[in-house]
């Protein structure tokens, strides 16, 4: 029999650029004891681990042996999950499956990467269909810029509305501790001027590459009380996937069809008929300007091709009616293992009122997505109360 789970702890790495201080393992562990320390855990409280990372991007297979013990995992069931960049969120997910299944009653979610240690476009190139795409559309720039040109082409988005999600992203961050990227004071100027990657992407609309870890402890409804004042109970999760192939479908950012069918499966368990309206804050996994842009319209934030006039409009500021990635999202931090988890760990600070100085006030109802691949969405919606 069904039973409710929600979040209760949370703890993450100072995300950066480069972590030559520590090991892999050493990493993950920061994470982990934070997260256990927030709210006074043990290894000893913890029933099971569910870890997932980008494998390819370091080369080291079934990481979850090598080190179990900065896991936490030992004599204990681990759950090793890589489903590209949406795998923080199908981490978080299958800790809502293990709880509320009955099969286990407290779960740690762990999501990592060091990017520094590997070699991500390389990687990422291997995904693509070794005859026809993988000379064209090589690593997640190019990948990106086929699909901003086409969704700049049927939404009518202009390079200066792109550039506004990027100074968005980089000025909450700097509320934010744990964030890599960190600028005040950029400009739509300095966004719009900056080195063109592949048109129409530049630099700065572009994620860094991020070094860091992200843990989170989901619990069942009996516990979790006990364990935290206020829990982000999982109202609702969604998992859906499209066709992996570039030429199948040029206008995938306009028409993201995974992120339509897995927000409406979870709209409905949620009970959520205007997500504008119902949601109080939203954590998405946009991993360029342009795609967070085009998420507004698949996620129903607004109409299509008003993408570019919700960003306008301060809509989704850390003020506005909807607040977008209050965090910095993923243009300001990205250890791609970890990204999506923050995003749900992000939402869950929200809800449960511990997110600082970025906390949106009275935040009750919080949306986390999870997007990887450009065909694999995970959603996950977590409320205050059940």
């Amino acid at each position: 029999m069904s039973r409710a789970s929600a979040v209760v702890a949370v703890g993450q790495t100072y995300h950066s650029a480069r972590r030559l201080d520590v090991s892999i393992p050493e990493m993950v562990r920061e994470a982990v004891d934070r997260c256990l320390a927030s709210k006074e855990l043990t290894f000893a409280s913890i029933d099971a681990v569910v870890v997932g990372n980008m494998e390819l991007f370091e080369g080291i297979n079934m990481p979850e042996q090598w080190m179990v013990a900065a896991l936490g995992g030992a004599g204990k069931p681990i759950y090793k999950l890589n489903t590209g960049g949406t795998v923080g969120a199908s981490v978080a997910v299958m800790c809502d499956y293990l709880v509320r299944s009955g099969l286990h009653d407290v779960v740690m979610g762990i999501g990592y990467e060091k990017q520094s240690e590997g070699e991500t476009q390389s990687a990422i190139t291997t995904v693509g269909d070794p005859v026809w795409e993988r000379s064209v559309m090589a690593g997640a720039i190019g990948n990106f810029a086929v699909m901003a040109s086409t969704y700049v082409r049927m939404s009518g988005v202009t390079p200066e509305q792109a550039a506004k999600v990027a100074v968005k992203a980089r000025r909450n961050a700097c509320l934010n501790p744990f964030a890599h990227l960190k600028i005040p004071d950029l400009t739509v100027e300095e966004v719009v001027s900056s080195r063109v990657l592949a048109e129409p992407v530049r630099l700065l609309d572009m994620c860094p590459q991020s070094d860091g870890a992200c843990a989170v402890v989901f619990a069942a409804e009996e516990l979790a009380p006990k364990l935290t004042r206020r829990p982000a109970w999982v109202v609702a999760t969604a998992t859906a996937h499209d066709q992996q192939y570039m030429g199948d479908s040029p206008a995938r950012l306009a028409e993201m069809r995974s992120l339509q069918a897995a927000s409406e499966v979870a709209y409905a368990k949620a009970g959520i008929t205007d997500p504008l309206r119902d949601l109080d804050v939203a954590e998405i996994y946009e991993p360029a300007t342009y795609a967070e842009l085009a998420m507004y319209e698949n996620l129903r934030f607004c109409g299509k091709g008003e993408g570019g006039k919700l960003i306008d409009q301060g809509v989704t500021e850390i003020d506005g009616p909807l607040p977008v990635n209050p965090s910095g999202g993923v243009l300001a931090t990205n250890p791609v293992g970890a990204t999506a988890l923050i995003r749900v760990a992000e939402a869950a600070l929200q809800v449960m009122g511990e997110a600082g100085d970025h906390q949106i006030r009275g935040a009750n109802t919080a949306l986390a997505t999870g997007y990887g691949g450009n065909a694999w969405t995970e959603i996950v919606i977590l409320r205050g109360d059940l």
